[in-house]
C-alpha cells in the first residue's frame, strides 16, 4: 500500500511535530510522555476535559484540543490505547483545581488505562470522573470491547461538555451532562474498503470490490453483515433505521445529525448521505436542528461513513452553538 510516511516507527512522532508547528499558540505538544494540551492549560477554576485513544482517527482527539472543547488529548500508537502514565501527566497538565473529566470510548484497553490513571490521580487528591461512550448499535461484545463500541457520539460529547466546562460548570453538573449525551446518542457505520495500519503495510481485512460491510468498527472490527454493494439511499436506510429504533427516537425529538467520513469518503458523497438521512429522520418525525458533516472520526484511509443521531434539549443546543477554537472544529470565534 502507498502511504506518505517515512519510517513506520516514526509516524506518530513526526505527525505530532507537524501539529506542534501548525498550531503553535493553540496547543502544546509534549513528547515524553506524549500528550497534547491547550496552550493556556491549566485554566484555574475550570474543569479539565481530557480524552484520548489510539492514533489513526484524526482529527479525533488531538484536533479537538482548544478553547470550548478538550483541554488535553492522549494519543496512543495507531489503533493502540494510550498508557496510564500519559493520561496521568496530561491530568496534571489540565488540573485547574476544579476536577478533571475523562471522556473515554468503550474499548477495553482505553477503559483499563484511563481507570488506572484515574486511581493514580485520585491518590494525589485530584478529583477525577470518567464517562464511557458506547453508542454503536451495530454489535455487542466486539473484538475490542465488552459491550458496545464508542464511536461518533464521542465527538458530539466532547463539544457539548467542553462548552459547559468553558462556561465554568462544576464537575458534578458536567458529569451529569456527559451522561445525558451518552444516553441519548446512537451511531452506526459501514465500509467500502479496509484501512492499512502503517506498521502492517497491508489492508486490515479483505473486502471484495463489489461488497460492503454494514456495522464496521473504526479499527476494522467485524460488523453486522457483509453484502453486495447497494445504492447509497439503501445503505443510509440500513444504517439509520437501526439507530432510530435503538434509543428509541420518537416523533417530535430534536436531534443533532453527524454524518462522518471514515477517511476515504469525499464530501460530495457525505452530503448525498445527509440528504437521504434527513428524509428518513423527517419520516419518523425527528427535527434535525443541528448537523456536523465531514471527516471528524476517521479510520486512516478507510472508505466508508457513519451516521450519529443525538437527541438534544435546549441546553445541549446552546452548548453546541457556543464558540469553539480547535484545529479540527472551529466556530463563533
Amino acid at each position: 500500500m502507498k502511504k506518505l510516511i517515512n519510517n513506520p516507527e516514526d509516524v506518530l512522532r513526526e505527525a505530532l511535530q507537524g501539529i506542534e508547528i501548525a498550531h503553535a499558540g493553540l496547543v502544546k505538544v509534549h513528547f515524553d510522555p506524549v500528550y497534547i494540551a491547550r496552550a493556556d492549560a491549566p485554566v484555574a477554576g475550570k474543569v479539565g476535559i481530557l480524552s484520548g485513544g489510539g492514533s489513526g482517527h484524526e482529527p479525533m482527539h488531538g484536533g479537538f484540543v482548544g478553547p470550548g472543547m478538550l483541554d488535553a488529548a492522549c494519543p496512543g500508537a495507531v489503533f493502540t490505547s494510550p498508557t496510564p502514565d500519559q493520561i496521568l501527566e496530561a491530568t496534571h497538565a489540565v488540573d485547574g483545581g476544579a476536577g478533571v473529566l475523562y471522556i473515554v470510548k468503550n474499548y477495553t484497553g482505553d477503559i483499563l488505562n484511563f481507570e488506572m490513571a484515574a486511581d493514580l490521580a485520585r491518590a494525589e487528591d485530584i478529583q477525577v470522573e470518567m464517562v464511557v461512550v458506547s453508542d454503536d448499535v451495530a454489535v455487542e461484545n466486539s473484538l475490542y470491547t465488552a459491550g458496545r463500541r464508542g464511536v461518533g457520539t464521542t465527538v458530539l460529547m466532547e463539544k457539548i461538555v467542553g462548552a459547559a466546562a468553558e462556561a465554568r460548570w462544576p464537575l458534578g453538573k458536567i458529569v451529569a451532562l456527559a451522561e445525558r449525551v451518552r444516553d441519548n446518542g446512537r451511531s452506526m457505520g459501514m465500509a467500502l474498503t479496509s484501512c492499512t495500519v502503517p506498521h502492517a503495510g497491508k489492508p486490515t481485512f479483505n473486502l471484495p470490490e463489489d461488497e460492503m460491510e454494514i456495522g464496521i468498527g473504526i479499527h476494522g472490527e467485524p460488523g453486522r453483515v457483509r453484502m453486495k454493494l447497494k445504492p447509497a439511499d439503501e445503505i443510509v436506510e440500513m444504517l439509520l433505521e437501526p439507530v432510530i429504533k435503538d434509543l428509541p427516537f420518537q416523533a417530535g425529538d430534536n436531534v443533532i445529525m453527524f454524518v462522518n467520513s471514515l477517511g476515504g469518503t469525499p464530501l460530495i458523497e457525505l452530503y448525498l448521505i445527509y440528504r437521504k438521512a434527513c428524509e428518513i429522520a423527517a419520516r419518523h418525525g425527528l427535527r434535525v436542528v443541528r448537523n456536523l458533516i465531514g471527516p471528524y472520526m476517521t479510520s486512516l484511509e478507510m472508505a466508508g461513513a457513519s451516521i450519529t443521531l443525538l437527541k438534544v434539549d435546549g441546553d445541549m443546543v446552546s452548548l453546541w452553538d457556543a464558540p469553539v477554537k480547535t484545529a479540527g472544529l472551529r466556530w463563533g470565534v
